[in-house]
């Protein structure tokens, strides 16, 4: 079911790597043209702008953006007793991980007499995106949410797109988990006009109002990815959210049955979902796609997952061993990657390139998108090669501090007044000697 890709009796580099390896197609350039003028008429017309591209992308137009607080309780006071005790268990674990993410401010002396403070300061205010499109996502709103407050925003506002069954209010699950975290401005908005409404706000009375974020994070779809490129500057994002994808790793002693469980939980999110298996084993592969065939049968979201499965984006790579698996699954950088192998985490510690790995059969990427603490808002389409997945440092900001006394400029003046001419930048050094004369 899955395309094969046989890359065994060669070692090829990274750029080979790059151009071979299946990637699904997102081109976020093309969805500028698209989301553009969407964007310019929430700028220019606000809250208008955003109703009616809801009525128009979303099929429903809310009877008011911002979800009154009655609604978000009553979300909370009809929520499955099991649900919201998994979300409370997935809080607890968050938090637990995320408070380690903390930072300290740290003072150096350069010398007597002159310091350089980092300050770690949390971002002013922050829109956190949750999808609402094919699946519901509840653990986004944890994901999102956790590591801002830990941060220490002080203002946080939650987007999800309006449902139609839902009386054009975001799903209830999701108004749930923000009731849970305390979160009381939630607006049902979704796709690039969410994020346009971020960026720019816009004017109403009280609660209607929406003041404008400094910064915008969470996944979304193509659209909300072309609204991030389009508006960054202006507001800061998080990154441009693909495809999810899964990579896995895995030899003769890795057990079929997991691993084609765990390609297929990531394949049931989208018919452009990555699933990536590398293996030097060919008894494994045929195995896995063995018990892939199988359980592709059974599963709710068939269609879907058959149509990922076999997508350009997804393959079996054989390779000659590990350590050539190691080197495709590094080129690749997936967003999760799993190492199914002997001697797991020695194999796991020499991966360079993943926005997170997961280790043996008993670490699925399931348990990471909801219950193992970790954050599963992570670097999609090779991002990984550069970027992390979101964190408390995703919300921070470091401010260096500069505090040198007249003894400590004196030391050092000369210095800068040298380096200013030979930059052709006299002025620089004027400002030293307007303090120090006697050095020119």
């Amino acid at each position: 079911m899955i395309p094969v890709l046989d890359l065994r009796g060669r070692a090829p580099g990274v750029r080979e790597l790059r151009g071979t390896l299946p990637r699904a197609e997102l081109d976020v350039e093309a969805a500028l043209a698209t989301v553009r003028p969407v964007c310019d008429d929430v700028a220019a017309r606000g809250a208008a702008a955003v109703l009616d591209a809801s009525e128009r992308f979303d099929g429903v137009r809310p009877d008011a953006l911002r979800v009154p607080a009655g609604v978000v309780a009553a979300a909370l006071h009809d929520l499955d007793p099991d649900v919201r005790a998994a979300l409370d268990e997935s809080i607890r674990r968050a938090r637990i991980v995320h408070a380690d993410q903390r930072r300290s401010d740290t003072t150096t002396t350069v010398v007597d007499g002159g310091t350089v403070t980092e300050r770690w300061v949390p971002v002013d205010r922050v829109g956190l995106y949750v999808p609402g499109g094919r699946a519901v996502y509840p653990s986004s709103v944890v994901m999102n949410v956790v590591p801002a407050l830990l941060a220490g925003v002080g203002s946080l506002a939650v987007a999800s797109p309006p449902q139609k069954d839902h009386g054009g209010w975001p799903h209830p699950t999701i108004l749930a988990a923000c009731a849970l975290l305390e979160v009381d401005e939630v607006w049902a908005m979704g796709g690039a006009q969410a994020v346009a409404a971020f960026a720019h706000g816009f004017d109403g009375e009280g609660d209607a109002q929406l003041e404008p974020v400094n910064l915008v994070t969470g996944p979304g779809n193509i659209w909300v990815a072309a609204a991030k490129r389009l508006l960054k500057g202006l507001i800061g994002i998080d990154a441009e959210a693909g495809p999810t994808e899964i990579a896995i790793l895995a030899d003769a002693t890795a057990d079929p049955d997991h691993v084609a469980a765990d390609l297929i939980s990531q394949a049931e999110h989208d018919p452009l979902a990555a699933a990536v298996l590398v293996t030097d084993s060919t008894d494994l592969a045929d195995a896995v796609q063995a018990a892939v065939s199988r359980r592709v049968g059974e599963t709710k979201h068939s269609d879907r997952v058959r149509e990922s499965l076999t997508g350009r984006q997804s393959a079996v790579v054989l390779v000659d061993d590990v350590e050539v698996g190691l080197d495709v699954v590094n080129a690749y950088a997936a967003e999760h990657l799993e190492i199914h192998t002997a001697d797991a985490a020695a194999v796991a510690a020499r991966v360079r390139n993943a926005g997170a790995v997961f280790v043996g059969t008993w670490s699925p990427v399931s348990l990471g998108d909801y219950c193992a603490g970790s954050n599963h808002v992570l670097p999609t389409g090779g991002c990984a090669t550069h970027s992390s997945g979101l964190s408390v440092q995703s919300f921070l900001r470091g401010i260096h501090v500069v505090e040198y006394t007249e003894a400590a400029l004196r030391d050092v003046g000369s210095h800068v007044v040298t380096l200013a001419r030979a930059e052709d930048l006299p002025a620089h050094g004027d400002a030293v000697l307007a303090r120090l004369p006697d050095l020119a």
